[in-house]
């Protein structure tokens, strides 16, 4: 994944505040360490199944709070028409994509942001044939949501606009668990 750097640093940041934290008892009192709490109530406040979309087709503030705190089953009905005009501004000459996908049909898809899991079979963000059936680490997704909102019909039209030109992982991901490549 092309942001693995950015989510090991921020993940490495994250632990070193914990271990801070944890760590930074300087009143020599004896106490118990604590268990996890998980008491209190949990709210969702942050919704990215598909990288880009939710960043791109939801306007920050409010819509995109309530997009983010929004039950996947609902989220299409709700916001297909704000995607679509969206849509629709960023390329004003939209009729079908490569998938053969209307404004609408594309957008309800987008406007559901989960993640689709195939159990058997080929699991890809889109290799041609399969479309959204999961997402492999090595998948392009960027380049195939862009493919998507500015390729056109036969995914070849705006070509300056359908790839961000990222090709590669800095690192190749390894063969076996835990696949991806060690930090620097």
């Amino acid at each position: 994944m092309k942001t693995n750097k950015f989510k090991i640093v921020a993940l490495a940041l994250v632990c070193t505040s914990a271990l801070m934290t944890s760590c930074s008892n300087d009143d020599n009192s004896s106490t118990q360490p604590m268990g996890n709490d998980f008491s209190g109530t949990y709210v969702q406040l942050d919704q990215m199944a598909r990288p880009a979309i939710n960043t791109v087709f939801i306007a920050s503030g409010a819509p995109k709070d309530a997009f983010n705190a929004a039950i996947p089953s609902a989220m299409g009905a709700s916001y297909q028409s704000i995607f679509q005009s969206r849509l629709m501004a960023l390329n004003p000459a939209f009729t079908t994509n490569a998938l053969g996908q209307t404004a609408a049909q594309l957008t309800g898809l987008l406007a559901t942001d989960v993640l689709n899991v195939k159990k058997t079979g080929t699991t890809t963000f889109f290799d041609g044939t399969n479309v959204l059936t999961g997402r492999a680490l090595a998948d392009d997704v960027i380049d195939v949501e862009l493919l998507l909102i500015f390729g056109g019909p036969a995914g070849t039209s705006n070509s300056g606009l359908t790839s961000d030109h990222v090709n590669a992982n800095d690192k190749p991901f390894l063969t076996s668990f835990p696949y991806l490549a060690s930090a620097w």
